[in-house]
């Protein structure tokens, strides 16, 4: 199987599955396929995909980063991104690399760890995943109990809770309860397009500091 994946080109925004992998097997090829690569994974009960993100996948993914990074540095809330690492429970049969994700209330208890075993350490308090290409797996967070999960499909972002082990979709994000993002971040994630990533990121702050000007 590593001699074909060598071989295996997957064009961007296209994906491919592969059935009854073992838990040994994924662990080979994630070390096969390396850490810099531009591919992201998900695996779940033996079926394997491998993806290729487009370039509009990776711009939104940057920008709504940066917007999260923001309103946690206006915040003062020491935070931790960890990018697309991998994350994977061999008891629970499951893993996956986000687009991006963030520990926040945990911060502090992996603070200065280069690695992360979830079946000892908490879950990142909050995943992103871009749908450009319907590549979103709901049910591998739910099973890894990452608390909150933002999906940006369409021009929208849906916010994900998980209550009882399950996700229920949220008009507001627990992390950040005072500022309504479901609309704002759509809005200014297009204003980067028209005027530019610096100038957006300057305004966007400084909404962040009026609505906490407000809330004191």
């Amino acid at each position: 199987m590593l001699l074909e994946l060598k071989r295996l080109e997957v064009p961007p925004g296209q994906k491919v599955l592969l059935r009854d992998v073992s838990w040994q097997e994924f662990e080979a090829i994630l070390e096969e396929l390396g850490e810099h690569r531009a591919a992201r994974v998900a695996y779940e009960n033996g079926m394997l995909e491998i993806m290729t993100p487009l370039p509009e996948h990776e711009i939104n993914k940057v920008f709504i980063s940066n917007f999260v990074e923001i309103l946690l540095e206006e915040l003062d809330i020491e935070f931790l991104p960890l990018g697309s690492t991998t994350f994977k429970n061999q008891l629970m049969n499951k893993g996956i690399e986000p687009d991006n994700c963030f520990y926040i209330q945990n911060e502090a208890v992996v603070r200065g760890r280069d690695r992360l075993d979830l079946t000892v350490d908490p879950p990142p308090d909050l995943a992103l995943e871009i749908d450009v290409s319907s590549r979103t797996h709901p049910s591998i967070y739910e099973a890894l109990a990452v608390p909150e999960l933002w999906r940006f499909e369409k021009s929208k972002l849906q916010i994900n809770v998980l209550q009882n082990g399950k996700y229920i979709e949220s008009t507001s994000s627990p992390t950040f309860p005072n500022f309504p993002l479901q609309q704002v971040i759509p809005e200014y994630l297009q204003q980067c397009k028209t005027v530019g990533r610096n100038k957006t990121m300057r305004a966007f702050r400084a909404w962040v500091r009026e609505i906490m000007s407000k809330n004191i």
